[in-house]
């Protein structure tokens, strides 16, 4: 019998978040918004005066702080609120409002930067030295950070003019990521198959997953080929709507003076182009050990031909347990002490203080996240099964609040933020070192292998599948800039090579992957799914070292990165740590430990 779901209000309260921390009631909420407000209308009265002093500079700044770090209250408590039962009417309405208030916010603030650009370079240079006799030392360090990053794009800024132009044009550039996100989760429908049970069921994105998963074959080449054939049906529509978005990247890119659309890219966040390209290098000189994993694969599920539809079952099916909540949290508690007393002194703290809403109820938004606003302390929000998934999920998202806590609690409100570049660190280096952590403590060989089973899907997902991703978005790209058609036939012959390529010839590279373009919406936020294959090498490399090294690794990985918030560049910030993302090397370290379970694997089957 299937388990019934709770109301939020038969949840017990030691089990919910404390989101009092944020606002003791709604009412407080409500008064915190109304200065908001007013703080906007005060924050647009300095629009044209922000560079005539250096005192202007100072005082606009601390109205500027102050009204982001309580927007962010605002914001925060009433999505979390919303989040937590979305059939709540009072809380959308919250939700809602706060997302009106963000949209006021920055429309208040949009012209400081424009401003700060727009003075010569000689008149910011006197303002900035008058701003700093007004600014405690502590906090110079801080302010230099923010305005060079403001600075450091100035030759790829445009006039006022120019820049209202774009902005104007925000949503029509943004149109084919609107229409492919309206067609794909509101439009396509996909056909019905038979699960394992001979139960007719509907393929779904959020179902297609788990059929491909299903220890019946059947089923998951059934799911494969339904799901891609209704693409198939609408593939000159996705590829046009695909061009159309590689051709507004290329056009925004020429108009900032940029050398190509993935500079562009890159320039955001302050990174080399030479770290997309050392990533795509290494791992395409290490496909012979994705090769190895498929033909290892192969074996284990015992198919005469491998087909891309039997690479998410696991090879080794779970022993199923339940494992508590409580059990869990000690469980991430052993697996993390590797990284000292402070750190397991603040997992504690986020465990007894109600930083977690753990249960799934009616109405809660679904997935896991961690999310928090300057000021107080970061949240974690599950959706707990009692399984061994569930206990890595909290090691990761716990890995993201103590990030954003560590950050928060040593970097001013204007450089605490730390790029996406860095953000699966923490997170993906709290999972290494549990997985590491649970292969010590088990003797029992399938045990074993699920567990280094777990941990290559990782690899091959994270690591391989999103470099494969990066791969295509730079042929496509470079495609277009040479005046290339992009063409459903000229994406997917593309894209079937890079099958080949990255799986070999153990793998039948079935026609419907060649679709697989069609269908992954961070196709239309260009240049992201390679952070996250760059953040897991990181992740590898760094939990190898705290592993061997100990203390002194776990001293500079806390000091050096988590509270590092965004005060450097992403690449400076894991230097510090102790990993070189601008060498080849941090990446094939990763390649290494990936070779190591693939041993461990071939020894255990």
């Amino acid at each position: 019998m299937a388990k019934k779901v709770k109301k939020r209000n038969e949840i017990k309260t030691e089990d919910t978040w404390r989101l009092e921390d944020i606002f003791a009631t709604d009412e407080e909420w409500e008064d915190a918004y109304k200065e908001v407000m007013l703080s906007c209308d005060e924050l647009k009265k300095w629009k044209g005066k922000v560079v005539a002093s250096g005192k202007n500079l100072h005082a606009f700044l601390y109205l500027y702080e102050k009204t982001g770090i309580l927007f962010g209250k605002v914001y925060v408590y009433a999505h979390q609120k919303y989040h937590q039962d979305t059939a709540n009417a009072t809380y959308q309405e919250l939700s809602d409002r706060a997302d009106t208030l963000l949209m006021q916010y920055q429309s208040a603030t949009s012209f400081f930067q424009p401003e700060i650009l727009g003075a010569s370079e000689e008149q910011f240079e006197w303002v900035y030295a008058d701003f700093m006799q007004w600014v405690d030392e502590k906090d110079k360090p801080g302010y230099d950070r923010f305005f060079g990053e403001i600075l450091r794009q100035k030759e790829h800024r445009l006039s006022a003019e120019m820049e209202e132009l774009l902005a104007n044009a925000r949503d029509v550039l943004s149109s084919p990521d609107t229409i492919f996100s309206m067609f794909n989760n509101a439009d396509i429908s996909f056909p019905d198959i038979l699960d394992e049970n001979k139960e007719k069921v509907a393929i779904t994105h959020g179902r297609f997953s788990a059929l491909l998963q299903s220890r019946d074959r059947r089923v998951r080449k059934d799911a494969f080929e339904g799901l891609y054939s209704k693409y198939k049906e609408f593939e000159n529509t996705l590829a046009a709507t695909y061009s159309a978005n590689v051709k507004k990247d290329i056009f925004i890119a020429k108009t900032r003076k940029y050398s190509s659309s993935l500079s562009m890219a890159l320039d955001e966040s302050d990174i080399p182009v030479a770290v997309y390209e050392n990533l795509i290098q290494v791992v395409r000189q290490n496909l012979s050990l994705l090769h190895r994993y498929m033909r290892i694969r192969k074996k284990a599920l015992q198919v005469e031909e491998l087909h891309l539809y039997d690479v998410y079952v696991p090879m080794v099916e779970e022993e199923k347990k339940e494992i508590s909540f409580e059990q869990a949290k000690k469980m991430v508690l052993e697996g993390l002490s590797p990284m000292g007393e402070e750190y397991e002194l603040l997992l504690k703290k986020g465990f007894e203080h109600r930083w977690i809403d753990v249960y799934e109820n009616k109405g809660k938004r679904s997935g896991a996240y961690s999310w928090g606003s300057y000021g107080t302390h970061p949240y974690v929000l599950l959706n707990h099964q009692d399984d061994l998934n569930s206990v890595f999920t909290i090691a990761h998202e716990m890995g993201h609040a103590l990030h954003s806590y560590y950050s928060n609690s040593s970097q001013p409100y204007i450089c605490a933020d730390y790029e996406i570049f860095v953000a699966e660190v923490a997170s993906t280096c709290n999972e290494a070192l549990l997985i590491h952590d649970l292969l010590e403590k088990t003797t029992e060989k399938k045990a074993q292998a699920y567990l280094i089973n777990y941990h290559l899907e990782q690899f091959r997902t994270t690591l391989f599948r999103q470099t494969m991703f990066a791969e295509f978005e730079w042929k496509a790209h470079q495609m277009a800039e040479s005046g290339e058609a992009l063409t459903a036939q000229s994406l997917s012959t593309m894209y079937h090579q890079l099958n080949v390529d990255y799986f070999g010839e153990d793998t039948v590279i079935d026609k419907e992957i060649d679709l697989e373009w069609a269908r992954i919406p961070h196709f239309y936020n260009s240049f992201y799914v390679y952070q996250y294959a760059t953040g897991y090498s990181a992740a590898i490399a760094l939990s190898t070292k705290i592993l061997k090294e100990g203390e002194p690794a776990v001293k500079d990985y806390i000091n050096k990165f988590l509270r590092g918030g965004g005060s450097k560049d992403p690449i400076a910030l894991l230097k510090g740590a102790g990993v070189d993302m601008s060498r080849k090397e941090s990446i094939q370290s990763a390649m290494d430990v990936f070779e190591t379970l693939l041993d461990q694997m071939e020894a255990l089957l």
